[in-house]
């Protein structure tokens, strides 16, 4: 029975991100306190060490001394175990070096997962957190992963809220509750406006300053905005520009940790809230009116603006615009490139009558940097809704990648290459049925699971019989819930008879199986590797060749000849004195193929030696969209499309990753149970057309729904437009004659004919070449 207590329960959304962080395996984080700030450091996988330390303004190192720990117990620093390119750029601007600084070690090999280290600040100071890594874990395992929660001491300001400084701060202030204020931005100038406590909307507008200068306002226009970038709004990437009503770009949006906003409402007005029976209330259009009247702007009874943080969406059946709180958090923001001399107007939304600022206006926080400031293109992306916001990053291989295109989409927290500018999908997609393509694939999760009872563990949580797994062999697994849904999908490998390696698609996987293993009171380790274990996928008929050509492996381990479909090496680059890596016979393409797994520190040497030598064979880089038209004619299934909680793995078609012969795996009843009584099966659909179905499209046999498109593309290989569709199992029959409902489903319909899948090489014996 729920208390009224209960009516509520925020996942992270009240948390602040500044007094949160995630510390990732072979990675270091900081955050700036002060004195009696309490630091409480969660072994989230458990079997690792993390290393504590901290600097005060007046030192040039590192130390224990603004900590309350035993100085006489610190350790040297090791640089060589993490990224310590910030520490090493902190110590140097204060005249000290890393070679000098200490550190606290906590837990150990022994430590389980969750357990908890409290200390506190004694003194103002930047904490360091630290992950250090193993120098072996190619080939042994090895991953860590540590959540550091910040209590600030009784009376701690919203300013514990604000992110640190991204550039040079030219100048900010405080835009309070029911307030707007007029700024001017240079060129080339940034501006960051900051949410202080969550769930405060704040309106934006931008004049050109030369248009005004001419007597003529010229503002962004958010009609033609969204135009122009073809989205509700700019997002950071390729499309990141507002525009006024000449269609010249203003502003270009660098980072966005929330990517929920609105373009198409006003500023409130005095007349809304008139019409809701609140006259005289406060409202964003009349401040803006008096915040830009020194600059000679028309003041007007309702403004236009960007409303920075404000959820708001359009129903498509109705067309009502619906809002509801905003989904950031404290310490959120938006920032935004000048591409031309502007006055701007930053609001502090006073709406207190319904949920768009939680029912609480609270104050906006705004930053200019200079122009010479170097921020990066970043979306936020979290895990789990509790988690830290990561903005995206680059893999390892992008100082190779970005010579060659800019065309990049985010995957998790990665931006990762979409198309080559000197190919494009169409002949990347060709290079890999002829020839061979190497693709970043880092944005995949990869965990080994360690322990006694990580067999046991593995064997409860998978859908294949992992005791039949040998060493230096893998295969394709689920992970499914008790309802048999699939939660993750993914490429189990043994790596010792205690240590298995799993790549997957999603940080739930980690979850699970470290909820599993509590349960079951087993004692198994789940580490995350991180963004330590890049990987590229090198595929197509030559790609063994070029391989032959880099592959040393030695005798103890499989020859790259001798792989089998899931058989993986440990080997090294060109010698024995080589950068090492683990080489699997494995990909997602339906072709020959190999997927590379290695140190990040060895990322460019590994793609250097592999371009050099697949340029004879024809060997080109490949983006994703080439990926998906080539998944899609093999037939292979992905999240959040062909698989998902809506349906379960029979239903998806991965029926041939379950292993009903083993005694007992989580969600088998379920799927013992469905596949008695089958209700729907997912297909392939032959369009005689080049119109390629879109997922959610419905599939129909006359004005009956009777199933749902998954995926679709063109096939080059095809010569047109083919689909996976889950339908009924009385319409599933291969000949039978269905459409794809396009418009509103019945307007317009793309005659189509049930295949089985794949759609090319149907006894899947090309991969096994």
């Amino acid at each position: 029975m729920l208390k009224s207590s209960d009516r509520y329960r925020f996942e992270g959304l009240k948390s602040a991100n500044r007094l949160k962080l995630d510390i990732m395996w072979g990675e270091m984080g900081h955050v700036d306190l002060p004195a009696g700030a309490v630091i409480s450091v969660t072994n989230v996988d458990g079997a690792a060490t993390a290393w504590i330390t901290a600097q005060t303004a007046d030192e040039s190192s590192f130390s224990l001394s603004a900590i309350e720990l035993p100085a006489e117990d610190s350790i040297a620093l090791d640089p060589e175990k993490f990224d310590s390119r910030i520490m090493a750029a902190i110590a140097k601007r204060r005249d000290g070096c890393l070679f000098s600084a200490r550190a606290y070690s906590v837990f150990d090999p022994s430590t389980a997962p969750g357990e908890t280290f409290i200390t506190r600040l004694r003194a103002p100071a930047r904490l360091f957190v630290i992950a250090p890594v193993d120098r072996d874990f190619v080939t042994s395992g090895g991953g860590a992963r540590f959540s550091v929660e910040i209590k600030l001491p009784e009376g701690g300001s919203a300013e514990a809220n604000l992110p640190d400084p991204l550039g040079k701060v030219r100048d900010e202030w405080r835009v309070k509750r029911g307030t707007a204020h007029a700024y001017e931005l240079g060129k080339g100038q940034f501006v960051q406006v900051i949410d202080v406590e969550g769930q405060q909307c704040s309106d934006f507008m931008a004049m050109r300053s030369s248009a005004l200068d001419a007597g003529i306002e010229r503002f962004i226009d958010s009609a033609v905005s969204r135009t122009m970038t073809r989205s509700a709004y700019p997002l950071p990437g390729l499309h990141d520009k507002f525009f006024d009503q000449d269609m010249r770009p203003l502003l270009a949006v660098r980072q966005d940790t929330v990517g929920r906003h609105d373009t198409f409402a006003l500023a409130c007005t005095a007349r809304g809230y008139e019409e809701r029976g609140f006259p005289g209330h406060l409202n964003c259009s009349d401040n803006i009116s008096h915040a830009f009247a020194p600059y000679g702007i028309q003041s007007r009874r309702a403004w236009p603006a960007i409303n920075f943080f404000f959820n708001s969406w359009i129903d498509w059946q109705s067309h009502h615009i619906g809002a509801d709180e905003a989904w950031s958090r404290p310490g959120d923001y938006v920032v935004m490139q000048a591409l031309t001399d502007l006055v701007c107007v930053s609001t502090a939304c006073p709406d207190d009558v319904d949920p768009i600022n939680g029912w609480n206006p609270t104050d906006i926080h705004v930053r200019i940097y200079e122009e010479d400031s170097s921020i990066t293109h970043s979306v936020s992306w979290r895990a789990m809704p509790g988690d830290e916001g990561k903005l995206t990053r680059h893999s390892a291989f992008h100082p190779r990648t970005s010579k060659l295109t800019s065309n990049y989409q985010p995957a998790r927290d990665l931006w990762m290459p979409t198309q080559y500018d000197a190919t494009g999908a169409t002949e990347e997609y060709w290079a890999c049925r002829n020839a061979a393509t190497v693709q970043d694939m880092s944005g995949l999760r990869k965990f080994d699971v360690v322990g006694p009872d990580a067999e046991e563990l593995l064997q409860h949580c998978m859908t294949r019989d992992v005791a039949k797994l040998s060493q230096h062999r893998g295969f394709y697994a689920l992970l499914c819930d008790e309802r048999g849904s699939v939660l993750d999908d993914g490429t189990l490998f043994r790596l010792e008879p205690t240590a298995f390696r799993w790549c997957c698609g999603s940080d739930l996987s980690a979850a699970h199986l470290r909820e599993q293993a509590e349960q079951l009171d087993l004692n198994a380790r789940i580490l995350s590797l991180g963004h330590k274990m890049p990987n590229l996928a090198i595929q197509g008929p030559k790609s063994r060749d070029i391989l032959r050509e880099i592959v040393f492996t030695q005798p103890t381990r499989p020859s790259l000849d001798n792989l089998k479909w899931f058989g993986f090496t440990v080997a090294r680059l060109h010698d024995r004195d080589g950068p090492v890596f683990m080489l699997c016979r494995s990909g997602f393409t339906g072709e020959l193929g190999y997927e590379i797994f290695c140190d990040q520190n060895d990322a460019l040497e590994i793609w250097d030696g592999l371009m050099a030598a697949g340029e004879k064979h024809g060997l080109v880089p490949m983006g994703g969209h080439a990926l998906d038209m080539l998944r899609l004619e093999a037939g292979l299934m992905i999240a959040g499309a062909e698989f998902g909680p809506e349906s379960d793995a029979l239903e998806s078609g991965l029926g041939f990753a379950v292993d009903f012969k083993k005694p007992a795996f989580l969600g088998r009843a379920a799927l013992e149970r469905n596949a008695a009584s089958p209700r729907r099966k997912l297909v392939g659909l032959l369009l005689p057309g080049n119109e390629v179905p879109t997922h959610g499209d419905g599939v129909f046999v006359g004005r009956e729904k009777v199933g749902v498109v998954t995926s679709g593309s063109f096939s080059p290989q095809l010569g047109h437009a083919i689909a996976m569709a889950r339908v009924a199992v009385e319409n599933a029959e291969p000949g039978t004659t269905l459409e794809v409902g396009k418009l509103d489903g019945h307007m317009k319909r793309l005659p189509c004919n049930v295949t089985s899948l794949p759609f090319l090489d149907p006894k899947r014996e090309k991969a096994r070449a």
